[in-house]
């Protein structure tokens, strides 16, 4: 079970950018169903692609339901609302540094339409070897039976790739991103995880910051049976007041704090450490490959 249908028609906004044309035809290589772009440059298509003037039209020409977005941050409101109103149920949106009133009226948006949305600031999400939306690196992929969830992408990359070095995969990697206001968070994501039979144990790559990691552990004590967490929390050394690297990695006296966040995730269940390599130690001596 996954939240998202690996065989999921996607469209790419901004395909034809830089980065977006780099990363379009890896995500397609990748074996994800790209069917479309959205460009407002005349090209008929990107390497077979085909590509699009506006969201509607790619939408009612490929029947789409998801996009990932390559735009920048102050195009990305106008860019999600295209996408809900021409049809789109799942958005990943990559750009770091959406305003932040730009960013809540994109969630009431997406609230309105029922819709999914992933970031911003993410590297997105991918099922090994079925599908990925954004630009987490291949080399730390596999399949395999652990959920992962992150905030951050580079910590998440690191923990990943030492994993299925050891022989530990994925079920579904999400990375939620950094920012305080945003789509999915980690407390929405653990149903799918305990839900689902392909995922033995989830795997929590937090840092400072906001209230996520709390949320998250209040919901892991209201859930029958919640599968084994184990969790890592970036910025025990950042100071308070000062930003580490995403928006909302921001410290205010005790709240947000590594000690709070290792405090409330304890209380749930998890075990939280304090290292990259004690986390990996510990899930290939309890679980199974």
């Amino acid at each position: 079970m996954s939240f998202i249908d690996p065989t999921a028609p996607v469209i790419v906004q901004g395909a034809t950018g830089r980065v977006g044309k780099r990363h379009t035809l890896a995500m397609r290589a990748y074996g994800t169903r790209v069917v479309g772009g959205v460009s407002p440059r005349e090209d008929a298509d990107l390497d077979g692609i085909p590509l699009f003037r506006s969201c509607a039209n790619a939408v009612n020409a490929t029947g789409a339901t998801t996009s990932v977005l390559f735009v920048p941050p102050l195009g990305t409101l106008a860019a999600m609302r295209e996408a809900l109103d021409a049809g789109i149920r799942t958005l990943v949106t990559l750009a770091e540094g959406i305003p932040v009133h730009d960013a809540l009226k994109a969630r009431a948006l997406v609230h309105e339409a029922n819709a999914t949305w992933v970031g911003g600031s993410t590297p997105g999400l991918a099922i090994p070897d079925k599908l990925k939306l954004g630009f987490l690196p291949s080399v730390s992929l596999a399949p395999g039976k652990l959920g992962v969830m992150a905030k951050s992408g580079t910590l998440s990359y690191e923990v990943c790739h030492r994993l299925v070095q050891r022989g530990y995969g994925q079920s579904l990697w999400v990375g939620v991103g950094g920012d305080s206001v945003k789509g999915l968070r980690f407390a929405d994501l653990l149903p799918h995880f305990n839900a689902d039979p392909d995922t033995d144990a989830i795997i929590v790559i937090g840092e400072i910051g906001g209230n996520e990691e709390e949320q998250l552990a209040e919901a892991m004590k209201a859930t029958p049976k919640c599968k084994p967490v184990y969790a890592l929390i970036a910025g025990a050394s950042a100071r308070e007041g000062v930003t580490m690297g995403h928006a909302g990695a921001l410290v205010h006296g005790n709240v947000g704090s590594v000690d709070s966040k290792t405090a409330a995730l304890t209380s749930a269940g998890a075990r939280v450490f304090k290292g990259i390599q004690n986390l990996v130690d510990a899930v290939a001596t309890e679980q199974t490959r």
